[in-house]
């Protein structure tokens, strides 16, 4: 794809996408989303319906059931479905955790699990990379996968923060295949399994939940000599970090999308209460104490769209975009954390109540500027591999 086709996507606004997602979102309310909050419970009627309209299979290839659209319509979708009031955090991760599989999968592994990812009879919504130790350095990982006979692994160790470890099916896993004392590179030495989680709970590896200020479904995972079979494997032995590092950028832009989308409904909110609300006999908006920082807001947001849309355009031209995708996801995560800040503040002590579900987003766009990965790994990232700055610690 040349440059004049990144234009024109970068101008494209997927309505044909935005205007279903939004009916499909319209059925789902806030009382829906406040009473799965409440519960800590998993929206499951939302992510069954959203599977059923094939919109989680918009980036999986025709020829395995989705409908082989951009990272750019991915977008689209996850931002609409916060924008609706939702949290698309609830199954995002199936359209980027899917990418390794279609990128470095084998023929097989592609067949037998990409059209059921598609049609919705299993779900991919589990990524186990964190560890307690070693947070984001993901090098220096314990998680170990031996080598048992000449087709089994013997998975050992612990993983954290691991979202919908319990409502999904499969887990793409990344271990230490190689001990780091035998390895020339940092790099080197770690490998991606796809484990049916239904074969291994029970049988050497153990889910705990992690209660959260969110409804995330988060878990701590505990792998004790589970076994499983040498074609779990994605790709080679050995190249897993590649691997993993190769859907970074798909996830920073998808969730930058959310950010977007959070940012859109928390200054629609806001703006609508600020004409609506009246103080001494005028609407509230009418301050510029109150009218002003909704400005800043929008144009925030406006600015970090642009970012977004940019490293999406990339992505989809095959063009390398790691600082546009770190970027956008800094920029977004930032645009709708201070429009949440700025919303709770027009509404005052009633963005306080559940009703209202400003403190519920408030809570969940917050999420953002800490994972998947935190703002200053992203500045570290754009200190040291665009402006040449040394190493940070």
């Amino acid at each position: 794809m040349n440059i004049d086709n990144v234009s024109i996507n970068l101008a494209y606004n997927y309505e044909d996408l935005r205007e279903p997602v939004k009916t499909l979102c319209d059925k789902f309310p806030g009382e829906y989303w406040r009473e799965k909050d409440r519960e800590r419970a998993y929206p499951e009627e939302f992510v069954k319906e959203l599977t059923q309209s094939g919109f989680l299979a918009a980036l999986i290839p025709e020829e395995y059931g989705g409908s082989g659209l951009g990272i750019g319509a991915g977008a689209a979708i996850l931002e609409e479905i916060n924008a609706s009031g939702g949290n698309s955090g609830a199954c995002h991760a199936q359209m980027y955790t899917m990418g390794t599989v279609l990128r470095h999968g084998s023929k097989d592994q592609k067949e037998q699990y990409l059209p059921r990812i598609a049609s919705g009879d299993i779900r991919l919504q589990a990524f186990g990379v964190t560890e307690p130790t070693t947070g984001s350095d993901t090098t220096q990982l314990r998680t170990t996968a031996v080598r048992k006979g000449n087709d089994r692994y013997i998975v050992n160790g612990q993983k954290v923060w691991i979202s919908r470890a319990q409502q999904s099916d499969l887990l793409l896993l990344l271990a230490r295949t190689t001990p780091k004392e035998e390895c020339k590179k940092r790099t080197e030495g770690l490998s991606v399994f796809l484990i049916e989680l239904k074969d291994a709970v029970g049988n050497g590896l153990e889910i705990r939940p992690i209660p959260t200020m969110i409804n995330h479904n988060t878990n701590e995972l505990f792998f004790d000599n589970l076994e499983i079979s040498s074609s779990t494997l994605i790709g080679q032995e050995g190249s897993g970090f590649k691997y993993i590092l190769d859907g970074m950028n798909a996830e920073r832009i998808l969730i930058a999308a959310e950010c977007i989308g959070d940012a859109r409904w928390f200054i629609e909110k806001a703006s609508g209460y600020a004409n609506e609300r009246k103080v001494f006999g005028n609407p509230i908006g009418a301050n510029q104490g109150i009218q002003f920082p909704i400005a800043r807001a929008y144009a925030q947001t406006q600015a970090a769209d642009m970012m977004v849309r940019k490293s999406a355009a990339l992505f989809d031209a095959g063009i390398a975009c790691g600082p546009e995708a770190n970027m956008a996801k800094l920029l977004a995560s930032e645009a709708s954390w201070e429009a949440g800040d700025t919303c709770m503040q027009t509404f005052g002590g009633f963005g306080f109540a559940e009703e209202y579900d400003v403190e519920r987003k408030f809570r969940e766009t917050r999420l953002y500027r800490t994972a998947p990965i935190s703002t200053n790994m992203i500045l570290g990232y754009i200190g040291q591999h665009v402006l040449d700055m040394p190493r940070s610690y």
